[in-house]
Parts: structure tokens; C-alpha cells; sequence
């Protein structure tokens, strides 16, 4: 094992010891406790099976019997989780196939970060993280399961469904991913598109047949944001089936696979011979292993948020620290758009999750003595999927890419580390992913140009008051102020004026995007403006620096000056309008981004 691996391991071993000791206790004692239908009283459990097949009612009166809820996140909006409309289907049919039963025991709501870009929705994105963690909880309440499948793919859902289902540990789970769409208009030609659109070179009627072609069918977004980012760290902790992230939907393989998660599923089971619950997968070797994952392939930099959530919701203390001294000896393996131009059916096609595993144990970068929902090892996940016939079999994943433009091993890496640098300095604390930014642009120092949403920063590109070497400020975006909505909108302008020799880099207390592109972004920096922070003191003119490659974020002001500054109030009207002041609550509970920008994080970390 790399020393750095092992040395951050250590650590984090020794500093999470009181708060996962408590986890560990508490889904024991549940383990202990349940699930036991022979135990609940006669109108529960009347209750629980009475929309149930007279057969699967027989099943489910016997306490030998297997019972999987399904939680799912379908919905027709995000073409992602659109093909889980038929899982259900398929899940109970396998079920029933091995004298088990399904029961879809809830759904959660699932919104498409795509579709509310920009919008007052995107204001939701991140809260809704939190009201999917609820949601599974809720599901899987009723004290009726013996393991969970879990079906969601996209950006804030399956951190909530994970979230959720830590809190029933002691339940096998399972992911059930559902495969990316197939590949369409490249993503580089996509990127063009909105360039030239946003400087008014292309009509909207172009735009939209561009966006069309890129997302056109079910399935994933082929380019590797947050959705896809979820899919591989996913394999890597051991919580889906192997390689089995980028089978595409509505496919023989794809149907198969599902239905042996189902059947993996009663195997984990007390009843099935060889239970293994979710506390006993998800360690942190695990967590460990997830940000290895996250570097190697320069993934979305909003589990910079998610990994810590959803390491303390396992009592797990996992820090930017943490994640920053991995980053410098995990190297970058994969050129995948917007870190290349490839999409994730050809990083599939060059060798996929086995093939990088693989390279990554081989190197000592990843935990091999593991449990995974197969068993202990993660070497189990060398092995990719296909079918022998109509049967399901496995075999051992490719040995070498099959094409090292997009897919390395560790000993040609694109780049020695993985590109998530921790940025501190007077500006407070944040993070950049440097892997899709050239060496050249990593360093800018420039008058500051401060906004106080987005709309603003577009208003002004639009008036050409931006055509300098600027850092671009945008504050009040923080958890707290407004939900944290990701700032995806303004990479095109931004882009535009790197294009055209500018120096430009963004500062921002919200979040970027799982696609942050060629652009410098100083991102989720606390304390954030609306909590009196450091941006809140800043004005047109001041000169920052974002060194990327030194990590630093800094005003250059005079201190005196700087201190007798009294910080810029939020501006009214935040947090109103589109269901948002519903959620006025969650916010003002929101922990600090390195803490997950999470609800649940100091009332987990106190529970006794």
C-alpha cells in the first residue's frame, strides 16, 4: 500500500474512533433488535402485506422469508433514472423467481440539476440531498425489510439515498445503477455551441438542436459530472455490482444485471447465509477508497461536500485535509469530458471501472481488504458483466486499456495527481479542481469584479463591462444564503474570456458544477458571505490572487483597511419564491461546506 494512503487512513481511523464507535453500537444494537415480521403485532403486519399477491402474502407470513424494499428516485424528468420505471418489475420478478418478495417500499424526489440551472429551482438542488435522506428513511421504517435495493444515479441523489440508508445499517444494500443514454453530439462540440451562443454568434433555435443531440434518449449524461462521478465511486466502495455503472439502459445486460442485484441482495440477508449489512461495507477504508476514485479520474468537485456528509451519517470525520494530501499522490488516470473529449461509454469501452481498479490495486492506491456487496475483496471488481447466452456470467476485465487516450495506467498518468487542491488564505477556506484547467491559467491575480448572484455577472458579460484580466466574485451563495445552487451558467462567459487572453478566475462561496471546466474556480469557501465572511468585505477593484497550483486565495488589502470594512448585508428577497421558502429552515441549519453543507452533520456527530 502507498504510504500516503495509508497514512491518511491512520488518521482518519484515529480521529472518527469516538464517532463511529457510537455508529457501530447503534446499528448493532438495531442488527440485534431486527428486522423481525414474527414480532410485529398482527394489524402491523396486516397492514404492511395487505396490498400484496396472495402468494407473497403466504411468503411474508413466515419469518424465514426474504423481503427487499426497493427505494427509488424514478421519475420522467431526469433522463437518468427515467428507465427505473420498469425495475420495480424486474426486481420483484427475480424475487419471486427465488421464493423472495419486493416490496417498493418509497420513492424520493429526484430533481435534474440540468433542467434547473440558473433557475430559482437550482436554489433547491443541495437541500434536496437532505429531503431525499428523509425520504429513505421514511421508506424503510416500517421494520418489514431484510435488505434495501437503492435506485437513483444523479448528482445530490445518491448522496441522500446513501444518507438515508446508513441510519438502517443494518440492512444489506444495495445500488442499482440504471446506465448512461448512448453517446450523441460530442461534448467538446456542445461546449462550442454555448460559447458562441453566449457571445450572440449562435440563435437560440442552434443552441437548443445542439443541446438536443448531446441529451437525446434515456439514460446518464455521458460527460463525467456529479451523476457518473457517483457511479464509479460507488463500484470502488463496493456498493454495485461490478462494472456494472455504464451498461447502457434497456439492454439484455442491463436487465440482467439488475435482477442479480436482487438476487445479491437476499444472499446478504441473515436469512440468505451471508449477512453483511451496509455498516460493515462502508468504512473508512471505504470512504478512503471513494476519494482515490474521485481523484483518479477527476471527478465532480461536489463531493467535496457529499463525501464528508456522508461520512459522518457512518460516523466518519473526513476532511478537505484529507482529501487534499490524497490528491497529491493519486494520480489522473482518465481523460473524460470536460477533463477530455471522450464521454463514459468509451472510458467503458477502453477497459471501465475494472480496468482502473485493477491498475489502482496493482499500484497500492486502493484498500483491497474490504467488504463489498459481494463478499470481502475488493479484487472481486476486476470483473466486468456480459451475458453467456440469455445467463449472466462474469469474466475478467481487460488487463490493459484498450485505448490510453482516455484510459492510463498508473505508470503513464495523464498527470502525477489528481487535481483537487485545498485553497486557504484571507478569503477563507475553499477547494479548486485544477485537473481540466491548463498549467498556464492555474495562477491569476486581477482586480475583483464582485456580484451578488449570477444573473448579475451574466448582465454585465453581456454589456462587455467584463473584457479585462478580472477575478469574478459571486457571493451569497453559500448554504446558508440561498442553498448553495450550483453556478454552471457562467462557464460559458468565463470561457469566453479566457478565449480571448483575458486573465479570469471565479471566487465564489457557492458551488461550480460536476463539470467545472477550463476555468479557475475558487469554490465553497467558508465562512461564506452571509455569515459575515471575508467576501462580504470585498469591493470592485480589490486585488485577489487564486493560485491554484500553491494553493491560496487572497485579497491583497491594506489590514487596517481591510478591518474597518463592515461586510455587505445579503440582499433581500433571498431564499423567496418557487417553493424555496419552505426550506428557509434547512438552511439556517446548514453546517460549513467542509462538513457536507448539511443538516444532519452536528446532530450526528453529538448522538450518543
Amino acid at each position: 500500500m502507498h504510504s500516503r494512503v495509508l497514512e491518511v487512513t491512520a488518521r482518519l481511523i484515529e480521529r472518527s474512533r469516538p464517532t463511529r464507535t457510537r455508529y457501530l453500537e447503534q446499528m448493532r444494537a438495531a442488527a440485534s433488535q431486527g428486522p423481525r415480521r414474527d414480532t410485529l403485532p398482527c394489524a402491523n403486519l396486516a397492514h404492511g402485506m395487505a396490498g400484496c399477491s396472495a402468494t407473497d402474502k403466504q411468503r411474508l407470513r413466515l419469518p424465514g422469508e426474504v423481503n427487499v424494499a426497493i427505494v427509488s428516485a424514478y421519475n420522467d424528468i431526469l433522463s437518468a433514472h427515467q428507465p427505473y420505471q420498469r425495475f420495480p418489475d424486474i426486481i420483484k420478478a427475480a424475487l419471486a423467481d427465488i421464493g423472495s418478495v419486493g416490496q417498493f417500499a418509497g420513492g424520493v424526489p429526484a430533481m435534474c440539476d440540468g433542467v434547473t440551472q440558473g433557475e430559482a429551482g437550482m436554489e433547491l438542488s443541495l437541500a434536496s440531498r437532505e429531503v431525499i435522506a428523509m425520504a429513505t428513511a421514511v421508506a424503510l421504517s416500517h421494520n418489514l425489510f431484510d435488505a434495501a435495493l437503492c435506485l437513483g444515479i444523479c448528482d445530490k441523489i445518491v448522496p441522500g439515498l446513501l444518507l438515508g440508508a446508513l441510519r438502517f445499517g443494518h440492512l444489506p444494500v444495495l445500488f442499482v445503477p440504471g446506465g448512461p443514454m448512448t453517446s450523441g453530439l460530442s461534448n467538446p462540440q456542445k461546449a462550442a455551441v454555448r460559447q458562441l451562443y453566449a457571445e450572440g454568434k449562435a440563435s437560440r433555435e442552434q443552441l437548443l438542436d445542439s443541446e438536443m443531440q448531446s441529451y437525446h434518449s434515456p439514460g446518464t449524461c455521458t460527460f463525467y459530472g456529479t451523476a457518473n462521478t457517483n457511479q464509479v465511486m460507488l463500484e470502488v466502495m463496493g456498493l454495485q455490482l461490478p462494472g456494472s455503472s455504464f451498461v447502457n439502459p434497456d439492454t439484455p445486460l442491463r436487465d440482467a444485471l439488475t435482477a442479480e442485484a436482487a438476487h445479491q441482495a437476499v444472499r446478504l440477508t441473515r436469512h440468505g447465509g451471508d449477512y453483511l449489512p451496509l455498516y460493515e461495507v462502508l468504512d473508512e477504508k471505504a470512504i478512503v477508497n471513494a476519494v482515490v476514485a474521485l481523484h483518479v479520474t477527476g471527478g465532480s468537485t461536489n463531493h467535496s461536500l457529499h463525501l464528508p456528509a456522508i461520512a459522518r451519517a457512518a460516523g466518519i470525520q473526513l476532511d478537505w485535509q484529507d482529501m487534499a494530501e490524497l490528491s497529491a499522490v493519486v494520480p489522473s488516470l482518465t481523460r473524460i469530458y470536460p477533463n477530455g473529449s471522450a464521454d463514459v461509454n468509451h472510458f467503458h469501452a477502453a477497459g471501465g471501472t475494472p480496468f482502473l481498479i485493477r491498475t489502482l490495486l496493482d499500484a497500492g492506491l486502493l484498500h483491497e481488504d474490504v467488504n463489498t456487496v459481494l463478499g470481502h475483496g475488493l479484487s472481486r471488481y476486476v470483473q466486468e458483466p456480459y451475458l453467456d447466452g440469455e445467463r449472466l456470467a462474469w469474466r475478467v476485465g481487460s488487463e490493459r486499456s484498450l485505448d490510453e487516450a482516455i484510459l492510463r495506467p498508473v505508470e503513464r498518468p495523464f498527470a502525477a495527481e489528481g487535481g483537487l487542491r485545498l485553497l486557504q488564505g484571507n478569503l477563507g477556506r475553499g477547494v479548486m479542481k485544477v485537473s481540466a484547467v491548463a498549467p498556464e491559467h492555474r495562477v491569476v491575480e486581477a482586480p475583483a469584479r464582485v456580484f451578488n448572484d449570477q444573473a448579475e455577472l451574466a448582465a454585465a458579460f453581456q454589456a462587455g463591462d467584463l473584457n479585462q484580466d478580472v477575478v469574478a466574485v459571486v457571493r451569497f451563495q453559500g448554504p446558508k444564503a440561498n442553498g448553495m445552487p450550483e453556478l454552471h451558467k457562467l462557464t460559458p462567459y468565463l470561457g469566453v474570456l479566457q478565449d480571448r487572453g483575458y486573465h479570469v478566475a471565479l471566487v465564489t462561496d457557492g458551488r461550480m458544477s460536476g463539470a467545472s471546466g477550463k476555468v479557475p474556480a475558487a469554490i465553497h469557501l467558508y465562512p461564506e458571505a452571509c455569515d459575515g465572511g471575508p467576501l462580504a468585505r470585498l469591493r470592485d477593484g480589490d486585488l485577489i490572487r487564486v493560485d491554484g497550483d500553491n494553493g491560496c486565495v487572497e485579497v491583497k488589502v491594506d489590514a487596517a483597511e481591510w478591518q474597518a470594512r463592515a461586510p455587505a448585508l445579503a440582499p433581500q428577497g433571498l431564499g423567496i419564491g418557487s417553493g424555496r421558502e419552505l426550506f428557509t429552515f434547512m438552511r439556517a441549519a446548514f453546517s460549513c461546506a467542509e462538513q457536507g453543507a448539511s443538516v444532519f452533520s452536528a446532530e450526528l456527530d453529538q448522538l450518543r
